[in-house]
């Protein structure tokens, strides 16, 4: 038989620390396991009266049917004194009766746990905390000791607690580690003095955790309000008249007109019957919620005028169907009576008398009351059992039974890995200030993993890898370059092949069309060169696009390093030709003789060697290699430079003959020729430093690869076969030489 215990009492006295759900498992018996280890019973240490019904599951519950009185003792030597179980309580006794109702409604119904029975266990707390741990320790040793009398190869084993209460607003259980949702009305009490701006109010408490707790929070709290606490007395367990004779007397003299009762029912009737015989009137009596809907307010007796006016906060009524029939068709004689211990007294309160047949091992104080027929009829009396038209408590003893079976049946039809704790891609996330076993189950963040169900932490993928959408695996991350097949880079590759295309374009012209003056003014074999050194720089910008491997990233800095400076000094000699022809023509200067086609490739040559040896050392020293960036969810493969200062060299070499070209071209921009190029150069170099000065910082050196390239080549070579082709006629030395043509142009 599987058991569950759940103790619920009332949370008034010190016995609430106990409230909570007991779980008792069977395990594999071990006979090597240290028995000290086992739950064990005494028999004989513990015989409390109790009500009970077997089932497949047991609820455990305890409720304060009796009072407590205990004797004072006369001596500080002797043994304390004992405790006796009185003034049996009506009201805590529908709350039991409550929970009999709803666990019989839930089997009579079977569908929230077909084919299981439920079964309690009923005890009396008797409003003391040792009658109620020894209550609570019965109730979980009961079921280890069935199983030790009947179980040969399995053994029960007591497990932790689930605190589950049906009346709780203990300041003790407020502690939401330990403790699950319990209200504290402390903070209501307090907002109803400053509406009210009283002052001076007193505070009396009962002497229990519910009591004192309670009180003294109350009491911090109205003094940050700037109340005063006219007094703060506590009514002690045995309720000894003299000790709440001397309190109603500090009520008296305080003058305090509020007074704050912060106990349980049985407390405060204690005080308001010394109250009564004192004949203390004229306070505003303020209630908390144990007795705020209590029998000494709603049933007119002899308090009833004393507690008029009284303001307290209650807990929230319901109606609850059946009830009222069930909690009248209790007798003595049906047979659920039998065995029932607390049938006997509750009856022989009601009707104040005594039946002629007592339960065995029952003693009861029948002096003065006459015998009962056992036919008496409990719907002909009028008190607070049978009264549901205020169910509070009553209610919440009724959702806390529905609440631990529906639990119950989530338990049942809970399958692993799917509803409760946490499922794959999820990771547990304890709630602050919850217990451990309350938490959140947590989405794995991006680029993090789980694959198993109730995973305490993530696992956080390789670099290489990345989490999938699911996030229960790690896949590689997509490799992104500038491929052939990109958008991007079919791109690239077509203006790339465009710009040759129309570089062989431009050298074929001037091939046809060398013997022109127009190809002849401009040093032919620099224009050619210059052509080709504008292909290879359309060409090595393929080298850009593709896989990075280390042939290629060495190819790629290196060819268009060197390139870029043919280029540019076939620019520079063309614009150092241009500038000394006209030099050459002033009289008494002649440097022409210096500056011919053997000196313009020997500076050619100088200016691109220079380059090739800084890209040679650059090589060996550091080269370029394949490189990754990983962000997130991708890996980018790009070329490093190797040696950054190698790189700076190699583009500031660049940069130093552009700058060079254009100071020169400057120069000659206003020299005497129709077909003057230093014009052109000079414009050409403004594009290429702008491209590069742009381009560059940002890393995208294929754009300015392309982009200088196509302005070297529509700055300088554009015009001249626009008039090539398109004015012959301005193709002529004539045109060449002529004066005023030269200012046209």
């Amino acid at each position: 038989m599987r058991s569950v215990a759940f103790n619920l009492s009332s949370p008034k006295s010190t016995e609430l620390v106990l409230l909570g759900v007991v779980w008792c498992f069977i395990f594999p018996y071990n006979s090597k396991q240290d028995q000290s280890q086992q739950c064990k019973l005494i028999p004989g240490s513990m015989t409390l009266p109790v009500l009970e019904k077997k089932g497949d599951i047991i609820l455990g519950g305890l409720f304060s049917l009796h009072d407590m009185v205990v004797e004072p003792s006369l001596s500080f030597t002797s043994s304390p004194p004992p405790e006796q179980c009185t003034r049996f309580n009506f009201r805590t006794f529908r709350w039991m009766q409550t929970m009999i109702f709803a666990i019989e409604e839930i089997n009579r119904d079977g569908k929230l746990l077909p084919n299981i029975t439920l079964g309690y266990r009923i005890y009396d707390s008797c409003s003391t905390p040792h009658q109620a741990l020894k209550a609570a320790m019965e109730l979980v040793g009961s079921e280890r000791s069935s199983e030790v009398e009947g179980e040969t190869q399995s053994k029960g084993t007591c497990r932790g607690t689930i605190p589950v209460s049906y009346f709780s607003s203990c300041a003790c259980l407020s502690d939401k580690k330990s403790f699950l949702l319990f209200k504290n009305y402390v903070d209501a009490l307090v907002q109803l003095v400053m509406h009210f701006g009283w002052t001076w109010v007193g505070v009396i408490a009962g002497d229990d955790a519910y009591g004192l707790g309670g009180a003294n929070i109350f009491a911090d709290e109205v003094r940050k309000l700037g109340a005063c606490v006219a007094l703060h007395e506590v009514i002690p367990k045995n309720r000894a008249q003299t000790t709440i004779s001397s309190i109603v007397s500090k009520i008296r003299s305080s003058g305090a007109r509020v007074i704050l009762v912060f106990a349980v029912e049985q407390d405060a009737a204690a005080l308001f019957d010394e109250v009564l015989r004192e004949g203390l009137t004229g306070i505003q009596w303020l209630a908390s919620e144990a007795w705020s809907t209590a029998a000494i307010l709603s049933t007119p007796k002899k308090h009833h005028h004393i507690l008029q006016g009284s303001m307290g906060f209650a807990i929230r009524r319901a109606h609850i169907p059946g009830l009222q029939e069930f909690l009248l068709h209790l007798h003595p004689s049906s047979p659920d009576a039998l065995g029932d211990p607390f049938l006997i007294p509750f009856w022989e309160e009601v009707f104040q008398c005594r039946l002629g047949v007592q339960a065995e091992g029952q003693e009861h104080n029948i002096e003065g009351k006459p015998p009962c027929s056992g036919a008496e009829d409990l719907g002909s009396v009028t008190n607070i059992y049978s009264d549901v038209s205020q169910l509070r408590i009553s209610y919440n003893v009724y959702k806390a039974v529905y609440a631990i079976v529906h639990a119950l049946k989530a338990m049942r039809s809970c399958v692993k890995g799917n509803g409760s704790i946490c499922p794959p891609s999820t990771r547990k996330a304890i709630r602050p200030n919850f217990p451990i076993c309350c938490h959140d189950c947590v989405v794995c963040t991006a680029g993090e993993i789980s694959n198993q169900t109730d995973a305490i932490e993530c696992v956080r993928c390789l670099s290489e890898f990345w989490s999938n959408a699911e996030r229960t695996a790690c896949i590689p991350k997509q490799v992104e370059f500038l491929s052939y097949s990109s958008t991007m880079g079919i791109t690239l590759m077509a203006i790339s092949l465009i710009g040759s295309f129309c570089t062989c374009v431009v050298a074929f012209i001037f091939s046809c069309h060398r013997a022109t003056p127009i190809v002849k003014a401009n040093n032919s074999e620099l224009s050619f060169l210059l052509l080709f050194s504008l292909t290879l720089c359309f060409l090595c910008s393929l080298t850009f696009i593709g896989r990075p491997t280390e042939w290629s990233c060495m190819l790629r800095h290196t060819a268009f390093g060197i390139t870029f400076v043919l280029c540019i000094s076939c620019v520079l000699g063309k614009t150092i030709v241009v500038l000394m022809a006209f030099r050459s023509t002033l009289p008494g200067i002649n440097v022409i003789k210096w500056f011919g086609p053997a000196q313009q490739k020997a500076i050619i040559t100088f200016c691109t060697l220079v380059q090739v040896i800084i890209c040679a050392v650059w090589l060996v020293v550091a080269p370029p290699t394949p490189h990754q960036l990983m962000p997130r969810k991708s890996i980018i493969l790009l070329c490093s430079e190797g040696s950054p200062v190698a790189f700076a060299l190699v583009l500031s070499y660049i940069g130093l003959l552009a700058c060079l070209c254009l100071v020169l071209a400057f120069l000659a921009r206003k020299l005497p020729d129709n077909f003057n190029e230093a014009r052109l150069i000079a414009f050409s170099m403004l594009i290429f430093c702008a491209v590069w000065i742009a381009f560059v910082p940002a890393y995208i050196k294929v754009f300015a690869i392309l982009a200088s390239s196509y302005g070297l080549l529509g700055c300088i070579f554009a015009p001249k076969c626009y008039i090539i082709l398109l004015r012959p006629e301005k193709n002529t030395w004539k045109h060449l030489m002529s004066k005023s043509a030269t200012d046209k142009f």
